[in-house]
């Protein structure tokens, strides 16, 4: 039997990448051959034209979410980032001076130029979708867990990558009573090795956290696997890769053991480019918000009676306390039955703090904290302390997410929305204890640019 395909999640973005820069290069080679066109020409002494094309074709592609793999696989969103992509490509390209060629005195190439950018993404990303909702393509894998768990790690697998296919569980926890449906097929080693033998199995993973349930022979097993080439790989590491979280639900008394978050924080180059980081841009985005300003005086005189500014005191870096400062979103009475949580669609926003809200307008006097050094650009966003109280009591390790300074943006900001449910919050931690355990420069480019998504398609909540 031939062993079946699957691509990674971290494959397919790559794919995707590589292939789009291809497609596009390519048909604008095969259009300068076919049809003379000469306005972007690949040879050895232009070679710089593709380079620069092929870059802000990746940059703005990140930007319109072609990357996001579930937006990747629905038609309706390929179609509207594929366009967007092609046409902002196209339009700064065409704009760059200097390192890009000289428009054209036929205007009509710049049509041909722009086509060649845009109809082959479509074509790809419509093949891709075809292709990969194919079943060749589903991964076939065996867990190893407690009978309580298996269900909720196998529906949690399937839910990030549905090409993920539970084809059994080995119970390591108490026997299944009679009666109990646990949802997953439960299966011995021999019959797990057996399904390895054939290659309908590729893939063990590991989500037990009950050390007693490794037995002696279910451990010499594993080991054999190793040995002889099986992937056999813990839970909580796939889980990091197909969500860019922290599953500290599962990780239990053991998390510090998969949660180095000491080695950022001793990194002095890192920490030195971070503040460099946060005094540029703190002082372009006071520059902007002092220009801001008579606009959003106007707006608040009209939709937003009040004052202008409002302070609130948040939680820092080591729990200390200081004070935020934004344009106001919410009337003026807002927390008069007391302190809550903001929630979609909350009744205490006001029109045009609305507005301020979606375009990120209202967070730009707190660049004011990111020069004083209360907080970064970068980091978990920064909660009140009658709120840390509660959630740190309900969600374990929430108090981790203090060892770094709050940022105006952050990893948990840019992939999910409010919090409103323990879940929520619960989420929302995964994702900041991602960035702590992760946070780099490439990671930090990474949410900047996903920030930029979330104000071009007015995402602000």
């Amino acid at each position: 039997m031939s062993k079946p395909i699957h691509f990674e999640m971290s494959e397919r973005k790559i794919l995707l990448r590589f292939i789009d820069v291809i497609v596009v290069l390519s048909a604008l080679y095969l259009l300068g051959i076919i049809f003379q066109f000469d306005y972007f020409l690949i040879n050895e002494r232009q070679w710089m034209w593709s380079v620069i094309l092929a870059g802000y074709l990746l940059f703005f592609a990140t930007v319109f979410e072609m990357y996001n793999l579930q937006r990747a696989s629905r038609i309706t969103g390929t179609l509207r980032s594929a366009v967007s992509t092609g046409s902002v490509t196209s339009l700064v390209y065409l704009l760059t001076p200097f390192f890009t060629p000289v428009l054209p005195e036929n205007r009509i190439q710049i049509l041909y130029f722009y086509l060649a950018v845009t109809l082959p993404l479509l074509l790809w990303r419509a093949v891709y979708i075809k292709l990969f909702a194919s079943s060749r393509f589903n991964k076939n894998i065996i867990i190893i867990a407690d009978s309580s768990d298996a269900a909720l790690v196998a529906q949690t697998l399937q839910d990030v990558d549905p090409n993920y296919n539970i084809s059994g569980f080995i119970n390591t926890g108490p026997a299944i009573e009679q009666g109990h449906i646990v949802g997953v097929k439960s299966i011995g080693i021999k019959d797990a090795h057996e399904l390895l033998h054939d290659q309908s199995v590729t893939e063990i993973v590991v989500a037990s956290n009950e050390v007693e349930g490794i037995t002696s022979n279910l451990y010499k097993w594993l080991i054999e696997l190793v040995e002889n080439g099986y992937s056999v790989r813990e839970y909580t590491q796939v889980y990091e890769e197909m969500t860019d979280r922290v599953p500290v639900q599962y990780v239990g008394k053991d998390f510090y053991r998969y949660f180095p978050f000491a080695r950022n924080n001793q990194n002095r180059l890192y920490l030195v480019y971070h503040r460099l980081f946060d005094l540029v841009a703190s002082v372009l985005g006071i520059l902007i918000g002092i220009a801001l300003v008579p606009f959003v005086f106007l707006g608040n005189l009209i939709g937003n009676r009040g004052p202008l500014f409002y302070t609130q005191e948040r939680v820092g870096l080591n729990r200390k306390l200081f004070k935020i400062i934004k344009f106001r979103t919410m009337v003026t009475d807002a927390e008069k039955s007391g302190a809550q949580f903001a929630v979609v669609n909350d009744a205490r926003i006001t029109k045009f703090g609305k507005f301020l809200r979606a375009t990120r307008i209202d967070e730009f006097p707190q660049f004011l904290n990111i020069l004083k050094g209360d907080m970064s650009v970068i980091g978990p966003r920064p909660e009140r302390e009658i709120f840390v109280e509660q959630l740190s009591e309900k969600i374990p390790f929430y108090e981790t997410r203090h060892v770094v300074k709050p940022g105006l943006t952050g990893w948990a900001q840019v992939k999910t929305k409010y919090g409103v449910t323990d879940e929520d919050h619960l989420r929302k931690l995964q994702y900041d204890l991602f960035y702590i355990k992760k946070r780099s420069v490439f990671l930090d480019i990474r949410i900047i640019v996903k920030t930029l998504s979330t104000v071009i398609f007015f995402k602000g909540q």
